[in-house]
């Protein structure tokens, strides 16, 4: 249903591959990728879907070391990505990979994700950075608090700031629960066995 357009720019050598766009960061941070980063068959998915429009901004929740945010930018040079990462390292990382690259379309915040105003961004990309409140393992580190609480919480405040957005708003979901998501939005497609949902609020 949707299609990437792969530039062809001094960046290509870093997108040819995940391992070889991994090598941005330390090996503390690649061996987190198979768990915690997005892959770029999923970017190649995502992008097209919710780069709508030239100048359109795009908001990663949860943008970890920004690997999604950095490979969108890649394939749509001409839309402006947004990352909201509440670990500073991470987002330390994640600015030293965009310096490398030289992206001037990516935009990273240390932040919490409940303190956004969401209207400032058109669509969103959710990789379903809460669940780690959950695992009793393979955590990214332990320099945050974690708990069931915090995981409903974070939960309910992205669903009522969802809610608020405007018809016509895009979402896009990786391994999140149909329920996390408010019924004005419909899932128009799915792909990777339904663990990857592109949504649109349709009322």
């Amino acid at each position: 249903m949707f299609s990437a357009q792969v530039p062809s720019n001094k960046a290509d050598q870093w997108f040819s591959t995940d391992s070889h766009l991994n090598k941005l960061y330390p090996e503390s941070i690649q061996l987190l990728a198979y768990r915690h980063w997005t892959p770029i068959n999923i970017t190649q998915l995502v992008a097209p879907f919710l780069v709508t429009h030239p100048g359109v901004k795009v908001l990663d929740i949860g943008s970890g070391v920004g690997k999604f945010c950095l490979a969108a930018a890649y394939y749509k040079p001409y839309a402006s990505f947004f990352g909201v990462e509440q670990r500073k390292d991470l987002v330390d990382h994640a600015e030293k990979a965009r310096g490398i690259l030289g992206f001037d379309n990516v935009h990273f915040i240390h932040g919490n994700v409940t303190d956004l105003d969401f209207k400032q961004y058109d669509h969103f990309y959710f990789f379903n950075s809460f669940y780690e409140n959950l695992m009793d393992k393979d955590k990214i580190d332990d320099n945050v608090k974690y708990s069931t609480r915090l995981f409903n919480y974070y939960h309910n405040r992205l669903y009522k700031k969802l809610e608020e957005m405007p018809v016509g708003t895009r979402v896009t979901t990786f391994h999140c629960l149909d329920d996390k998501i408010p019924p004005g939005y419909q899932v128009v497609d799915s792909k990777i066995a339904t663990l990857l949902k592109f949504w649109i609020k349709l009322w």
